[in-house]
């Protein structure tokens, strides 16, 4: 599972993107919607920035922030390091462990097309997809 390319494992219906001027309390409604951990911040088409759990509590909660009136733009990691469809899952593991967070951003052409999670490691569905596509391929 660590060999396989991220652009055949990102699962594009869990990436949730927002602009900049959106709220942290909006952002973390749709992050309770969709179940997920991170927003990507999109601007003009362009990834600018991640918002996560850690951001609304780090940034927002603990300094006792408005959540109804602070835009994410104030509050999210800028800048997010990424990876390409074409990296290993194991690389994007393994960047994600080095730099000490747990969402990381899969952008090809500037543009985000999805996003990996450290929960993504633990889910057997993934281990399941990855060996029926590897049957298929030995068959094909």
């Amino acid at each position: 599972m660590l060999s396989e390319r991220i652009g055949r494992l990102v699962d594009r219906e869990k990436m949730v993107t927002a602009s900049p001027q959106v709220t942290v309390f909006e952002a973390t409604r749709l992050m309770v919607e969709h179940g997920i951990g991170a927003i990507l911040v999109v601007e003009a088409g362009a990834l600018v920035g991640i918002f996560t759990e850690r951001d609304a509590v780090f940034r927002v909660v603990a300094q006792s922030r408005d959540a109804h009136t602070v835009p994410i733009g104030d509050v999210m990691t800028p800048q997010p390091l990424t990876v390409t469809p074409d990296a290993t899952f194991g690389r994007a593991m393994l960047l994600m462990h080095e730099h000490h967070f747990r969402h990381l951003p899969v952008v090809k052409d500037g543009k985000a097309i999805g996003i990996v999670s450290a929960r993504d490691a633990l889910d057997p569905e993934l281990e399941d997809f990855v060996c029926e596509e590897r049957r298929r391929e030995s068959l094909g």
